[in-house]
């Protein structure tokens, strides 16, 4: 059984739904957030392995989710997913140290292969 935690944060509930179902069934440890403001103030409180998140969120965006995760725990791997993914966005997020970047609608396998290369890395 893993001990790695995982957090997804998408404003489509069904995303994390579905993500949480699948990862835990892996032995991930998973919580979701429909918004990144919780997920925030849950990152000050516990270190995650990787975080997953939507690139186009209403308030905090994935932009800024990625620099925050960052700043508090640089080795954290951060995937990004988004419906709105065009060159720009993927340029500058992995100019910003993103693990991996998905276009929606993400595949659960391989946003899994994704995970499990992160976790790899780490």
């Amino acid at each position: 059984m893993s001990s790695y935690r995982i957090m997804v944060i998408d404003d489509e509930k069904i995303v994390g739904d579905m993500a949480k179902l699948s990862l835990e069934q892996e032995g991930y440890s998973v919580e979701t957030f429909l918004n990144a403001e919780p997920a925030l103030s849950r990152l000050k409180e516990e270190k995650f392995d990787v975080v997953v998140t939507d690139l186009k969120m209403k308030g905090i965006d994935g932009m800024e989710v990625l620099r925050t995760v960052k700043k508090l725990y640089p080795d954290t791997k951060v995937i990004m997913i988004t419906a709105f993914a065009n060159l720009d966005a993927a340029i500058a997020a992995l100019r910003a140290e993103v693990h991996d970047f998905f276009p929606k609608p993400v595949k659960i396998k391989e946003l899994k292969e994704s995970i499990n290369r992160a976790l790899s890395k780490a």
